[in-house]
């Protein structure tokens, strides 16, 4: 996206339609319209997610849980970047949080199409077939509306910065080389992530982020999730590999923010 032939204003808007649409959308319904641009529900009860303890036994956490646990720390370093520190103290430039956006939108766009491509190769089991639907048509219902609203025909012109085009990489990778439940697994980090971060996100009213904060403190990851991975994860290898690309995608998301801005 060229965005030196765009007027500031008008990237700008981007953002503001980024961070108020979501909240439309979620009320209809839709799930995990994408990690990294909305990715919560628009519901009124606040998820709080799992927090690592050393009284946790982990024996009795299921896998869901035991997942966001076992990888807390890389939820902690990402809270650490001076991208959520400049956020929380309201002084975050607004151009770094526009080129955060803007490759927000690539991301849209390229995850869109890596589920529609689930959805033809997945027929069975009937669970995950679903969850591939459901994710899809979230997804790709954004994904028009912010083209559309843009005048945009896609995202050719978006260049990625190096850490989202690792990230889109290894989920490429894990859709091409993995069981597919381990895709499901790959898009579970950014949900609980970003719902975490905006819960730990102490700021009110007056900062200019607050309507981050609100758009994605809200969420039920765990409906979508909680059955899927108990189902479909029986073994122990199976959820040791999902621990594995549970972490790779959590340094994705904590390299994506840690990337912009410079501290």
């Amino acid at each position: 996206m060229d965005s030196g032939n765009r007027p500031f204003v008008q990237i700008l808007s981007v953002v503001v339609f980024l961070l108020c649409d979501c909240s439309a959308l979620k009320s209809e319904g839709r799930n995990d319209v994408n990690c990294n641009l909305v990715s919560r529900e628009g519901c009124n009860e606040i998820l709080h997610p799992h927090m690592y303890s050393p009284s946790v036994n982990q024996k009795d956490l299921d896998v869901y849980d035991s997942l966001w646990v076992n990888n807390k720390d890389v939820a902690t370093q990402t809270w650490e970047t001076p991208f959520m520190q400049h956020m929380k103290h309201g002084d975050l430039q607004s151009d770094d949080y526009v080129n955060f956006m803007i490759q927000d939108i690539n991301y849209l766009v390229n995850v869109t199409a890596m589920l529609k491509e689930m959805t033809k190769r997945v027929k069975d089991p009937e669970d995950l077939k679903n969850f591939f639907q459901e994710q899809y048509e979230g997804y790709n219902s954004f994904a028009e509306a912010i083209l559309k609203q843009f005048n945009l025909n896609g995202v050719s012109e978006i260049k990625p910065i190096p850490a989202m085009e690792k990230y889109l990489k290894d989920y490429k990778d894990i859709m091409d080389n993995d069981k597919p439940i381990f895709f499901a697994v790959s898009l579970l980090p950014c949900y609980r992530l970003w719902l975490w971060l905006a819960n730990e996100l102490d700021i009110g009213y007056g900062n200019a982020y607050f309507i981050w904060k609100m758009n994605n403190m809200s969420g039920h990851p765990e409906k979508y999730y909680r059955k899927l991975l108990d189902d479909n994860l029986k073994t122990k290898e199976d959820i040791e590999h999902a621990d594995k690309i549970f972490r790779q995608q959590m340094q994705n998301e904590r390299d994506f923010f840690a990337a912009a801005p410079a501290a």
